[in-house]
């Protein structure tokens, strides 16, 4: 098998029907209202509260503000049990608010934290849970809840990868406290550069509008020490327009996976990382685990090894955060305190996975997985 012509990327941005996006941002344009809460960002707020079933929501400009901001309006202090296993953005929130992360590890099979695990690293200084809703496979939220109803914490989702996911057929925005949607170029629903806050306080709504807003509550009133984290104009317009064609996306998606899934499972070595039963996942990402053991060689080798071919796939989430230079001395950052995290994330290996992404396509990374490991165990 000869290196593929085109390169087969992991990811493809879902864009609108360009004709009436273009008309969209061209009304923009002419109202000269291009930014500051304009008139299609509070449209894309109604809109996506409607379909996430949500009471409240916030856009900002990004997902890491969103996540930033949130944890500076909700006042914590102290430590956050957090997850290892998950993008830097994660714990770099934390950073920028002062917070000390507390690493859990995670489940064996779902990647997510752990909730066996959280109770045993609540301290006198701890003020909430942090936690990733990796791939967009729901966490297990009520256990979660019932510790942080134990002990009086907080709860954060960060469900960058989580955007349409359900728990028990519910939206899975309804969980926790505050929960962030990264709207990345990258992401199942995009707004090209975007993210967004929800939470069942009302309060929580003017608050992070000041924040966002430079920490303006009028023209020439600053209450607190924000920034600008606000979406303009023409990211809610890619938004609106995206909505529309969602669902076909998802469908897609769910082809693919199923195709994937049909190949994979005849392959031993390969697991498909999936979610339970009553938890409905986003369809962010296909994430296979490979047993070196099992399947003949490493993860890292078959990586390269696609990579080789024009294939492109993510070795996520490696490192762990808890690797990173200044948290290696906490204790919770130890490579014995977090055993499961540190076995997977040298297992995990997310494929190429967009709707738009043709059968011969599919075909051609699955055969390329099967010659590497072929060529390897000779």
């Amino acid at each position: 098998m000869e290196m593929f012509k085109y390169p087969i990327y992991v990811t493809q941005p879902l864009t609108p029907n360009i004709l009436e996006v273009t008309k969209e941002i061209e009304q923009v344009l002419e109202s000269k209202w291009l930014t500051n809460f304009g008139n299609k960002h509070e449209l894309l707020v109604e809109e996506l509260k409607n379909y996430l079933e949500v009471g409240h929501l916030s856009l900002f400009n990004n997902g890491t503000s969103a996540l930033t901001l949130g944890l500076k309006a909700l006042e914590l202090t102290g430590e956050v049990i957090t997850t290892p296993f998950t993008f830097p953005a994660t714990v770099q929130a934390l950073d920028w608010n002062n917070l000390t992360p507390v690493f859990c590890d995670v489940e064996k099979n779902s990647l997510n934290i752990n909730p066996d695990k959280i109770e045993e690293k609540i301290t006198g200084k701890t003020s909430a849970i942090l936690a990733v809703h990796v791939f967009g496979n729901p966490c297990n939220v009520e256990k979660i809840q019932q510790i942080a109803d134990k002990y009086n914490l907080k709860v954060i989702y960060d469900g960058a990868h989580a955007f349409g996911a359900q728990y028990k057929g519910e939206s899975l925005a309804n969980f926790g406290d505050m929960t962030m949607f990264s709207f990345h170029a990258t992401k199942l629903f995009n707004t090209i550069e975007g993210g967004a806050l929800v939470y069942p306080d009302n309060r929580l709504a003017e608050k992070l509008r000041v924040l966002t807003n430079f920490g303006l509550s009028s023209p020439e009133k600053v209450e607190v020490s924000g920034f600008n984290g606000k979406m303009n104009e023409i990211q809610a317009v890619i938004g609106l327009g995206n909505l529309r064609v969602l669902e076909e996306e998802r469908k897609n998606r769910e082809r693919i996976r199923q195709t994937y899934v049909g190949e994979f499972t005849k392959i031993p070595g390969i697991r498909i990382i999936t979610n339970r039963k009553k938890r409905e996942s986003s369809y962010q990402y296909f994430v296979i685990e490979i047993d070196e053991d099992e399947f003949g060689i490493s993860r890292d080798k078959l990586h390269y090894g696609l990579k080789s071919y024009n294939i492109f796939t993510r070795r996520y989430f490696y490192p762990l955060c808890s690797e990173f230079h200044w948290y290696r001395d906490l204790d919770s950052a130890k490579r014995k305190n977090l055993p499961i995290a540190w076995e997977k994330v040298n297992q995990v290996l997310t494929l190429p996975f967009y709707g738009g992404l043709e059968d011969e396509k599919i075909k051609i990374v699955c055969d390329a997985i099967k010659e590497i490991q072929f060529k390897n165990a000779l």
